[in-house]
């Protein structure tokens, strides 16, 4: 067998691509930014189109557009040219992609999007191709070589048109003031999502579940209310439940290293009072940051006049996805 050396092989991919995306900053100018005022100005959708590997980097542009607040979707120009190409309206913006500018599935439509109105921005390596010179406005996405060694397979321009696509989607991300918790509303099973979406009153525990302690209670009271409610912590409340302190595993120990008497001790002499604490309407990413500031594993939940409404802890923000 042949020794290949991979690595090197490998990284002479890399270097080739990277050349290839560092190449476009100097075509990001006027093309670029008249296509992205078009996309932004659209009143319909923005549909991407392109055969082949094309039509694969068109899907993930399609995606990016849209889960950063413009909304688009992939047609394949195959299927558009039978009943798809209903999907267009005269109000959407065409983004077409072809390396060689004469992709025939795309030129067979051509007339069609022209005739129906809509805005056609091209993205393709041969400037003076048909698809080119008949798009509104044309990026260049040409490539010196691509990264196969035959100089063949769509490697750098596909590269190349994938940056291109991020590059559109992030500039009318800017230019629509779309915030993290836009990018959120689109991502709820994902981790930002449960980071910007959930509330602390959806996962805190309540009632019953909180442990809580009157401040006449003993040490031994509060120790036995910790085990039962298993949070590391008891709150410790006033006659008409509102918060005075907290008593937590970290007080115990150093309870213990003073040598008191856990059966004499009133819990109110060795709590901590003015302990940090949340209200419940607070996202649980907040809880997360008050709790790392302070080094703490365990928070507490009031309302408005300091009356305790619930409590969580590490594990619950582990358990929701949050951490």
């Amino acid at each position: 067998m042949t020794e290949h050396n991979f690595t090197e092989l490998g990284k002479a991919v890399l270097r080739n691509e990277a050349d290839a995306v560092a190449a476009l900053i100097d075509r990001v100018d006027q093309t670029f930014h008249d296509a992205c005022e078009i996309m932004l100005n659209c009143e319909g959708r923005i549909i991407v189109t392109g055969m082949g590997k094309s039509g694969h980097i068109g899907g993930k542009i399609a995606a990016t557009l849209a889960s950063t607040g413009s909304p688009s979707f992939f047609v394949h120009p195959g299927e558009a040219s039978h009943g798809d190409l209903g999907m267009i309206t005269s109000k959407d913006v065409v983004l077409a992609l072809s390396n060689s500018g004469k992709t025939g599935e795309l030129l067979t439509i051509l007339p069609l999007i022209k005739r129906m109105g809509a805005p056609l921005i091209s993205m393709t390596g041969n400037p003076s191709s048909e698809l080119s010179t008949s798009a509104n406005v044309n990026l260049d996405v040409s490539v010196a070589t691509e990264a196969c060694p035959l100089d063949l397979a769509p490697t750098s321009s596909t590269t190349a048109t994938l940056a291109m696509g991020d590059a559109l989607a992030i500039a009318l991300l800017e230019a629509r003031g779309f915030t993290a918790e836009d990018f959120a509303l689109s991502h709820p099973g994902g981790s930002l999502g449960r980071r910007l979406l959930l509330h602390i009153e959806q996962i805190m525990h309540t009632g019953e579940t909180i442990p809580a302690v009157p401040e006449q209670a003993l040490l031994s009271e509060a120790l036995l209310e910790i085990t039962r409610k298993n949070l590391g912590m008891t709150a410790v409340v006033n006659d008409n439940n509102q918060l005075i302190g907290i008593f937590t595993d970290g007080d115990l120990r150093r309870t213990i290293d003073q040598g008191l008497d856990i059966h004499n001790t009133p819990i109110r002499d060795v709590m901590t009072a003015n302990c940090k604490t949340a209200t419940a309407n607070l996202l649980a990413a907040e809880a997360l940051r008050i709790m790392d500031e302070y080094k703490i594993n365990a928070l507490l939940i009031t309302d408005d006049q300091k009356n305790l409404v619930g409590a969580l802890n590490m594990h619950d923000l582990l358990r929701a996805g949050v951490v």
